[in-house]
């Protein structure tokens, strides 16, 4: 079973999640305005703060868990990246948030308050590597960029910046997933196996931090998908400041492919679909082009729900890092597959052959390469000159979100390196 860095759902699964083994103490723990970082001093450098590396958490419910942070990073059966980071010579300060759907800006300041809290430690002058996991990416992005043009804010003496299947473009969440969640929210939120569940779930989907990543977003089910206020307010600013830090290093990976190759989800057809004692026929179908109704919802009893959408592109099956949520027993419910374990916590019999992930992170946002968007773009390759950044990688398959491999962590590692 993989484990990935950023646990998106966290708590909002109607299924227990696997116990994770507790982190190894960190040497340093700094509390910060709104969060806290756990240091790791590399065993070359005798418990001073060299050459400090930060890596944030990303977007997911509640606070930041040190334990499940360093299970996905160290102890995901391919890649020990804080391991190899310590074996060049780097500390590793892991970025944690006291609310992870906190707007970008408000955990943006907590990483100022990390970098500012690194540069006082820092014994020599080497440059800081800064960046995150997930929107971890975006909001160190967001940070460091504000840091160059805000003259009450110092320097921050950073070389590198990084991000890892990070939502420079945009996010996808299925507008077919969030209508049933909030349909199903408004109607069983007091059922005692699965209504807190669809509470945090439709709190989630509602909270800052998701209006602000996601590209298409819906407050309630019948609602038109359209951007978030929130979202167009904080890309005008963030374009306001100069869109990214500009005396820095960017480089990215992304757990999608760069061929233009899908993941295999073919555009609209019924992702899952449950009938029984709470729910008649009720569906939910993969994004396709053009007009399209791709959600029935229907309590028992009542009139039925259709939830339209038009000129999306077919994003469910694009290239990128794909929405997961492992168990215990093996399975990965990833994003429709969610809403199957719901509707059967509802108490109704879904069909078989249910397609359970999507994409989450097209490769293309992950690389800052192309709008979402355009189905073009999600599935033409990626060139190198297409990218914002500086330098880029794509793993070699359409994996989990924030899976760290040796094919993506080992290429950061030796970006590092390089740069000094």
């Amino acid at each position: 079973m993989s484990a990935t860095v950023v646990d998106i759902w966290g708590s909002v699964s109607p299924e227990p999640r696997a116990a994770t083994p507790p982190a190894p103490e960190p040497h340093e723990e700094w509390p910060l305005d709104g969060g806290t970082a756990w240091v790791y001093y590399s065993p070359l450098n005798r418990r001073q703060l060299i050459r400090p590396v930060i890596l944030s958490d990303g977007f997911s419910s509640g606070t930041s868990e040190l334990d499940k942070l360093w299970h996905g990073l160290e102890e995901n059966g391919d890649f020990r990246f804080v391991s190899e980071l310590h074996a060049a010579g780097r500390d590793v300060i892991i970025l944690g948030y006291n609310d992870r759907t906190a707007p970008i800006k408000e955990n943006a300041d907590t990483a100022i308050d990390c970098i500012r809290r690194a540069l006082a430690e820092r014994v020599g002058q080497a440059k800081l590597v800064v960046g995150g996991f997930s929107m971890g990416g975006l909001v160190t992005r967001y940070a460091l960029t504000r840091m160059e043009q805000d003259p009450t804010l110092p320097d921050h003496e950073t070389g590198i910046h990084l991000s890892y299947d990070s939502p420079h473009h945009g996010a996808w969440l299925p507008v077919s997933l969030q209508a049933f969640v909030h349909f199903a929210a408004d109607h069983w939120s007091e059922e005692p196996l699965v209504g807190e569940s669809l509470r945090l779930f439709s709190g989630l989907l509602n909270s800052p931090a998701a209006k602000q990543m996601a590209r298409w977003y819906i407050a309630k089910a019948d609602d038109t998908p359209a951007a978030a206020p929130e979202r167009v307010a904080f890309l005008k600013e963030l374009e306001e400041l100069g869109s990214w830090p500009r005396s820095v290093r960017r480089i990215a990976v992304a757990n999608g492919v760069d061929t233009g190759s899908g993941n295999g989800v073919k555009a609209d057809a019924t992702a899952v679909r449950g009938d029984g004692q709470t729910m008649t026929d009720t569906w939910l179908k993969t994004q396709a082009q053009g007009d399209q109704v791709v959600a029935r919802l229907q309590k028992k009893g009542g009139e039925p729900l259709l939830v339209n959408t038009g000129g999306l592109p077919e994003i469910d099956g694009a290239p990128g890092g794909l929405f997961t949520l492992p168990l215990p027993d093996g399975s990965d419910p990833g994003s429709f597959g969610l809403a199957g374990l719901l509707m059967t916590f509802l108490r109704n019999t879904v069909d078989e052959n249910v397609i359970r992930t999507s994409c989450f992170i097209p490769s293309v946002s992950a690389v800052a390469a192309g709008d979402i968007a355009d189905h073009k773009a999600l599935y033409k390759p990626i060139a190198p000159d297409a990218s914002e950044l500086d330098a880029f990688v794509c793993a070699s398959r359409n994996e989990p979100h924030t899976t760290m491999t040796e094919e993506l962590g080992a290429w950061i590692v030796n970006e590092i390196v390089a740069t000094g």
